[in-house]
């Protein structure tokens, strides 16, 4: 099996490019789902969160209020640290047990869908990183339009990420997203054949 990583920053476009790569015959590991199943209500994960942020990061009901406590972390950098700290040991777990369970399936190409592939985990256990990359302005713009964010906002957003100049170099193909759909979809389908053959060579 190809284990594949699909990583960028903030509004870059990689959730669109996994669920290509997925029409195409991928099996889709996504580390956002991953880390909301985690933090559901219940849970060891959520628990920590409560007690390290208090319970003005939950809603009524118990759940986890993520504007809130992405307020509350975008505004402080070691509370960024101490979430991921809670967070991401859970999600690394969820994730391995998936790519197993596709190991044993005999599934041919495993994507992991994960954002922070380089601030909190490992590049080099995938056998390839796929970086999506958009202009930094292009991507502001997407997060002030589709996720009605205001600008400062989503300056912060911006600048919790490690810049995607520092992860051009560690990553085997890079898709530019700063066209149309159709363009992305002709440069994620060129960089899709290449992991196929990768694959093929595999079996």
């Amino acid at each position: 099996m190809l284990s594949v990583a699909v990583t960028g920053n903030i509004a870059a476009g990689k959730t669109t490019v996994a669920r290509l790569f997925q029409q195409w015959g991928a099996t889709v590991i996504d580390a956002d789902r991953l880390a909301q199943e985690a933090q559901a209500p219940g849970g060891a994960v959520l628990v920590r969160i409560t007690e390290r942020f208090g319970p003005a990061v939950l809603r009524p009901d118990g759940s986890l209020d993520r504007a809130a406590l992405r307020r509350t972390v975008l505004a402080d950098g070691a509370a960024l640290q101490a979430l991921n700290a809670i967070v991401h040991p859970e999600v690394h777990r969820r994730r391995t047990a998936a790519l197993a369970e596709a190991r044993a399936r005999g599934d041919r190409i495993a994507v992991t869908d994960i954002p922070l592939l380089f601030e909190a985990d490992d590049p080099s256990a995938y056998d390839a990183v796929v970086l999506v990359d958009a202009p930094p302005e292009e991507r502001r713009a997407r997060i002030v339009r589709d996720r009605g964010l205001a600008a400062e906002e989503a300056d912060r957003m911006l600048a919790s990420q490690l810049p995607a100049e520092a992860k051009r170099s560690r990553s085997d193909f890079i898709i530019e997203n700063a066209g149309d759909r159709a363009a992305l979809e002709r440069a994620a389908r060129d960089v899709w054949i290449q992991l196929e053959r990768r694959a093929a060579a595999r079996s």
